[in-house]
């Protein structure tokens, strides 16, 4: 039965002959769209509108979040910035994204905050919002800045990261937990033990070493850590790149605290033939394990353990990339290779359309309580991500906008393939091409 807005009256958008994906199902149906949401879903198609969009042979999917990025601004901008960043989303069918602190300076203040989301006005492509790094120095203040506008909430690097941004002992970290109620987000790998066998990625002084320098080990003490202080705080936690099998059993047994994300490389890419292949353009943190650990991650989606997919988008130089391990950095880009990347997963019978778009809309909206967005619905943001699932394309690197200009995926044959990106009823990325102009707003949170 139609859902139609009370007033009658001019729609600025309609969406007709798509397959939409609402969470009632997939059906061939009308959207429209007013005032940058969703008016109406299954109206008839001649209802009058000011732009109309014939989708016939597409999904419209609701906007996809990625709540894992890293744009690099301020501070190191020859990587990546708020612009080139969020272009890159949108390319790849992105409509939201959650940046993080580790940049320089850190965004571990107000101010910092503020600076950022001031940058982003008028550059960011689609709707963002920052997360706000935990340091020692401000863990007893957090509770009190994580409800800013613009804030998706509180980051913990556990392991090795970007000037201050480091919380190793359990005092500080049990000090940021006690001290908030949203939803942490967490980078764990442990600190002592990253330090104490740092070594063996200096003496062997290849890629391949990486996963053997930060083991399985030194991700698993560093989530039994978490998991022991979130019950005894209280606190909600969400474990970011989870790589292990045995990560994922002790946080299936913690449902009542702890969410779960995954990325696409770590469901794609394995040991050790990504570093055979890749080199040090393998390289990341947590990292790309033995395949053993891909099917644990895939076992675990597929069990429902896993909230959320993110891309954990961390882009390097070809240049700084290229130096000799150890002293390459680790991170890849990501972003703009999510959805295709996952689409073929779709194509390849690995998860459906419909857990896709639970782990990229419906999850992150969940686990972060985002306002008005994760799902196709009458009142919700008008953000779609619509895909051609019969799309066969190969990614490329000259495809890729991110300021590295580099994909690890570079080469990989797809199918399936994001043709248009809406945000709140402005068609942003139409056939591979950006219109208009950057248009971005902060992400709204609910409660906060």
């Amino acid at each position: 039965m139609p859902q139609n807005d009370a007033h009658a009256g001019t729609l600025d958008l309609l969406l007709r002959g798509g397959t939409v994906v609402t969470p009632s199902g997939r059906q061939t149906m009308t959207v429209g769209v007013r005032d940058g949401r969703v008016t109406g879903l299954g109206l008839p198609e001649n209802t009058p509108a000011r732009e109309v969009l014939d989708l016939t042979g597409l999904h419209v999917l609701p906007g996809v979040i990625d709540s894992q990025v890293h744009f690099r601004e301020p501070g190191m901008e020859h990587k990546e910035n708020l612009e080139s960043g969020t272009r890159a989303a949108v390319l790849g069918g992105v409509t939201a994204v959650f940046e993080m602190p580790n940049t320089s300076p850190a965004t571990d203040t107000p101010d910092a905050l503020t600076e950022k989301l001031t940058r982003a006005k008028g550059r960011a492509w689609c709707d963002h919002a920052f997360f706000l790094g935990a340091t020692a120095a401000n863990a007893e203040r957090l509770g009190a800045w994580e409800t800013r506008p613009g804030c998706s909430g509180v980051k913990i690097f556990m392991g090795s990261s970007t000037g201050s941004l480091l919380v190793e002992g359990d005092a500080t970290l049990r000090q940021v937990l006690a001290g908030g109620r949203r939803r942490v987000a967490v980078h764990a790998e442990d600190e002592d033990r990253l330090r104490a066998r740092k070594a063996i990625a200096e003496e062997r002084a290849d890629a391949s070493a990486h996963p053997d320098w930060r083991d399985e080990e030194t991700a698993i003490r560093a989530t039994q850590r978490l998991l022991a202080l979130a019950r005894e705080t209280g606190r909600r936690v969400h474990v970011l790149h989870v790589t292990t099998a045995e990560e994922m059993d002790l946080l299936a047994e913690a449902r009542d605290r702890v969410t779960v994300e995954v990325t696409p490389q770590h469901l794609t890419l394995a040991a050790p033939d990504c570093y055979e292949a890749l080199g040090s353009f393998a390289q990341m943190n947590p990292p790309i394990r033995e395949a053993r650990h891909r099917e644990a991650l895939w076992r675990a989606l597929r069990d429902g353990v896993v909230d959320v997919i993110g891309s954990d988008h961390a882009p390097h130089s070809l240049e700084e990339k290229s130096r000799p391990y150890p002293q390459s950095p680790s991170g890849m880009p990501g972003v703009q290779t999510l959805v295709p990347v996952m689409l073929a997963h779709v194509a390849a019978g690995h998860l459906t359309l419909e857990r896709f778009i639970d782990l990229t809309s419906a999850g992150p909206a969940r686990v972060f309580n985002i306002a008005g967005k994760g799902r196709i619905a009458r009142g919700y943001d008008a953000d779609f991500t619509i895909i051609d699932l019969a799309a066969e394309r190969v990614i490329d690197n000259g495809w890729i906008a991110s300021k590295c200009g580099w994909t690890p995926y570079h080469g990989m044959p797809v199918k399936g393939w994001p043709v248009m990106t809406i945000i709140r009823g402005r068609v942003i990325m139409r056939d591979g091409e950006t219109l208009g102009s950057p248009q971005g707003q902060p992400v709204r949170f609910q409660g906060v």
